[in-house]
């Protein structure tokens, strides 16, 4: 008997670029499926860039439509785009649509298609995917959003996961949320983020990082800043440095506000900015050098809602490059590494405790290749696109 194949839509709620969900999430998820044999199509309104407006491309087998935006008139613009999503959906003739983000404009598309499911002129399968918690206590803290775009937020949140028929959840945080809406655990999917296609890494590449810290120690901080507070983090490298007075900090990554430059307020206030390095924002394709040229890396989370719920690509992909990582044990980072056999957790919060696991790290060189050598294995093993892919189809299925 053959497998059915299925024709599948994803809806992103903004575009590939500079956000995350789509890029990050979809896209290897539509590509695995493919291979798979599956018709995939991701269609996206790309207003937080309005370059890609009306462009049509094909990554991998995956068809990708850039809606074109439409004037930027009060309502009219926001009408026209969930529209458009819509109409564009409809006419790929899905078997599935799977929603990315339950808010903007993938929310709005998907309560009209349901709405057109109740009135029986559409029968194709709603799945809503949450890679985030995006109410209160969530991403309405971060975004910089109005007092009405966070009701607005937390209403479509909590209406998109109750009614879709099927819920791919990111984080076992979600999860547990999703069930307290009152979703049945039968409809609920739990999909982690799988680890990135290898980041090629050179070794002129590496060497000229490591020259710029000075062929010293190297320890990887990739971030976002927002995971956690910069003091704690300073006192963390202050009780590193102390006993590892070589080691130097590299800093990849931008804050969704200058978050950065608060890290170097408090390190100057500490005495050794100097012994820290910003890279800034990297290209992808840069990504393996820096990767290459750390001796380990940390993932400091704070015990927030938010980072409990979220899912760190971030975190998986220093591990799929075979970094050992020093982490806080707060969320999907504890089902990411294995204590001791993948990398190190700490109790959340516990800034003696996560300094001294990166000492540790930098004395024993033979604990950091076992780790990272585990790291790679178990993260390419059990978090392959490809393998993750099973756990969707089964939500599409069902």
């Amino acid at each position: 008997m053959g497998v059915t194949i299925l024709r599948i839509v994803f809806v992103g709620t903004f575009g590939l670029q500079p956000k995350g969900t789509v890029s990050a999430r979809a896209l290897p998820l539509s590509q695995a499926l493919t291979r798979e044999g599956h018709a995939v199509s991701v269609i996206v309104p790309p207003w937080d860039h309005p370059a890609d407006s009306g462009r049509e491309f094909s990554i991998d087998g995956v068809g990708v439509v850039n809606i074109r935006l439409p004037r930027r008139l009060p309502l009219y613009y926001h009408l026209a785009i969930t529209l458009r999503l819509l109409r564009r959906v409809l006419a790929e003739r899905p078997d599935v649509v799977h929603f990315f983000k339950p808010k903007g404009y993938a929310g709005f598309a998907a309560m009209l298609l349901g709405l057109l499911k109740a009135l029986r002129l559409s029968h194709v399968r709603i799945v809503v995917d949450s890679d985030d918690w995006e109410g209160k206590g969530g991403w309405n803290e971060l975004g910089g959003y109005t007092w009405w775009q966070r009701k607005l937020f937390s209403f479509q949140e909590r209406w998109g996961l109750r009614h879709a028929e099927r819920v791919t959840v990111s984080s076992r945080a979600l999860q547990a949320r999703v069930e307290e809406l009152g979703v049945s655990r039968d409809r609920i999917f739990y999909l982690p983020n799988g680890v990135p296609t290898e980041r090629p890494s050179t070794r002129e590449g590496r060497e000229a990082i490591r020259k710029q810290v000075e062929n010293t120690p190297v320890i990887l901080l990739y971030t976002r800043f927002f995971e956690f507070s910069p003091q704690r983090l300073v006192e963390i490298l202050r009780l590193v440095f102390g006993p590892a007075p070589e080691a130097r900090l590299l800093v990849v990554g931008e804050g969704l506000a200058g978050e950065e430059e608060a890290l170097k307020q408090e390190a100057i206030a500490a005495g050794f900015l100097g012994r820290i390095s910003f890279a800034g924002w990297v290209d992808s394709a840069r990504l393996g050098d820096y990767f290459g040229a750390a001796d380990l890396a940390i993932y400091p989370m704070d015990d927030t809602l938010l980072n409990r719920c979220k899912c760190p690509v971030k975190l998986v992909e220093l591990l799929g490059a075979g970094l050992p990582v020093v982490a806080d044990r707060v969320g999907e980072a504890a089902e990411y590494i294995e204590p001791e056999v993948s990398g190190i957790l700490v109790g959340p919060g516990q800034t003696q405790e996560f300094a001294a696991a990166v000492v540790r790290l930098l004395e024993d060189g033979g604990l950091r290749e076992r780790l990272g050598e585990r790291a790679r294995e178990r993260a390419r093993a059990v978090y392959s696109w490809d393998k993750l892919a099973d756990i969707a189809l089964g939500a599409y299925r069902g």
